[in-house]
């Protein structure tokens, strides 16, 4: 079995709280809303720590540009809960 890459991602993810986008963060990825420059940099930043402890990075990256939506992290999440309730 691999070396862990725990603390590394633990490393990213904690960029991704300081970086102040709206965020989230589940058992398979980390959300991030914001700018289109400041999520891709934030996004190298990311790489580039997790890269300083293992020789490879592999980086699953998925862009929904809504334009003139806000709130959507939560709001997609919260609809979803509202149909499994049954309201």
């Amino acid at each position: 079995m691999g070396a862990s890459v725990s603390e590394p991602v633990a490393e990213a993810v904690r960029l991704v709280h300081q970086s102040g986008l709206p965020n989230e963060t589940n058992a398979m990825f980390t959300n991030v809303k914001g700018d289109w420059e400041q999520v891709i940099a934030l996004i190298k930043a990311c790489e580039m720590k997790v890269a300083e402890a293992t020789p490879r990075v592999s980086v699953v990256t998925k862009i929904d540009h809504p334009r003139g939506v806000a709130g959507a992290l939560q709001n997609k999440v919260e609809a979803v809960e509202e149909r499994r309730l049954g309201r």
